[in-house]
Parts: structure tokens; C-alpha cells; sequence
């Protein structure tokens, strides 16, 4: 199990915020909401916003300020654990996250678990580190993180959250204030799949729950789901599952 000394979500320093503790920590680890300064390697380098680090215990910890003011999510934590004694993540040197929206929806609930004495507080708070190592883990060994793909993985997201919206290619362009020929380019080498793709493919999942479980008309899924007319949204069915929308709905209940 993980024993929590303190964490904290966007806090909020100075300009002129420093911390230097030569002989360490317990385990630390920070994530970064807008640039910074860490020592590394024997030299100050600065490093862009949503970069992660991860410290030892009494391992040298340096890192400060590097604009008019810092933000950073932050545990300070000890742990025997072999998902993070074991772990594959550098130490003291900082790398790019992958999802620091999911990352710091984490530190939230970390924060209200270590806050407040639950019954289950121990084991929810071991679940929650687990997962925030996996996402660490994902992160280091992902290619090619730009301050683009962050602007494209929140689109995917709503995306994904609200396939229902009239979604289009231009919308979606506008979403990231780019050309839509530009947007579909970049989607599709980021993702493996077309922006419309994808927008399909969620429309159909949501779909799919729908017809199983709910007691709405194959018509009223169609609209629920976006769609203009029963035929379109039967046609894609077919070409995302393999089935109508009404075979699928039999198949699946029987």
C-alpha cells in the first residue's frame, strides 16, 4: 500500500518559487500545468507545461519558476509497492504527459480521498495511484506529444463524450482553429482514423447500447444518435457491425 504525506492540485506559486532540497523526499512526484525549471543532469533546463517527474526517495529535488507564475499538481507520498519501486518511469528527469486532463482528474480524487476518512479510503487510494502510474507508464512510452496533440485529444474527447452533436468536419476545424483539410490530415496520422470515422464509430456504439437496453424505436435511436433519417443510420450500422440495426438488436437480446 501507498501512505500519502500530502498531495495537491493546481497550486499556484510565484514567480519566484524555488524548491531545493539537496538530501530529498519520500517518492514525489509533480506535474506541471505551465513551464518550469528542473535540474538535471547537473544543469537547470526548462521544460514545457504538462511534463511529469518523478523523484526517489532522498533523491536531490531543484526545480523553480519560470514565467510570471507556476502551476503544478504535486504528491508527495511513500510506497513498497513494485508498480512504482519497480517502475520503468526515469527518475528526476521530466517527460511528456500523455492525458493531463485524465492525469489531474486523478489528483482531484486523490486529493478528496486523502482529505476525508473513508471506509474504503486505503484500497481507493492504492486503485487511484495504480491507475495514475499506468497513465504515467502510457505517457513515457508514447511518441510524439506536441502542444497539438493536446488540442486534438480534447476534441476526440468531446467527440467520444457527445457523439450526438451535429458533428462535421468543418465544426470540428473550427473546434481547433484550423483548416478542415489540415484537421483531417493530422487526425488521422495522430489517431489511425479519420475525424468522420471516428465520429461514426461512437454514434454506432451509442447506438448499439440503446437498441439493447433501452425501449426506444430503431427511429428514435436514429435521432437520439444524430442522425437525419432511419436509412442513413442503418446503412452505417451496417458497415461499423456488420448488422441492421434491427438484427443487432435481436442478436444481441437472444
Amino acid at each position: 500500500m501507498a501512505l500519502i504525506h500530502y498531495v495537491e492540485c493546481n497550486t499556484t506559486h510565484a514567480s519566484n518559487f524555488v524548491i531545493d532540497v539537496p538530501v530529498g523526499y519520500h517518492w514525489l512526484l509533480v506535474i506541471t500545468k505551465t513551464p518550469a525549471q528542473f535540474w538535471v543532469n547537473g544543469e537547470l533546463k526548462e521544460f514545457p507545461a504538462h511534463s511529469a517527474i518523478l523523484y526517489r526517495p532522498s533523491q536531490k529535488v531543484y526545480y523553480q519558476a519560470c514565467t510570471d507564475h507556476f502551476v503544478n499538481d504535486w504528491i508527495r507520498f511513500e510506497a513498497d509497492e513494485p508498480y512504482i519501486t519497480d517502475s520503468p518511469l526515469p527518475l528526476g528527469v521530466p517527460f511528456a504527459l500523455g492525458d493531463p486532463d485524465y492525469c489531474h482528474k486523478l489528483f482531484e480524487l486523490l486529493v478528496s480521498e486523502h482529505n476525508f476518512n473513508r471506509d474504503c479510503r486505503e484500497s481507493s487510494i492504492d486503485y487511484l495511484l495504480r491507475t495514475l502510474f499506468n497513465k504515467l507508464w502510457e505517457s513515457y512510452f508514447q511518441d510524439d506529444i506536441t502542444p497539438q496533440y493536446y488540442q486534438l485529444l480534447k476534441l476526440r474527447t468531446a467527440i467520444q463524450t457527445n457523439p450526438g452533436d451535429s458533428w462535421t468536419v468543418t465544426k470540428m476545424a473550427n473546434f481547433l482553429r484550423i483548416s478542415p483539410g489540415y484537421l483531417q490530415n493530422i487526425y488521422k496520422k495522430t489517431f489511425g482514423i479519420s475525424c468522420m470515422d471516428d465520429v461514426i464509430n461512437s454514434r454506432i456504439r451509442m447506438a448499439q447500447e440503446y437498441l439493447i437496453y433501452n425501449a426506444q424505436s430503431i427511429a428514435e435511436v436514429a435521432s437520439q444518435c444524430a442522425y437525419q433519417n432511419v436509412e442513413h443510420f442503418c446503412r452505417q450500422s451496417k458497415q461499423v457491425t456488420g448488422h441492421t440495426p434491427r438484427n443487432y438488436q435481436k442478436h444481441a437480446r437472444d
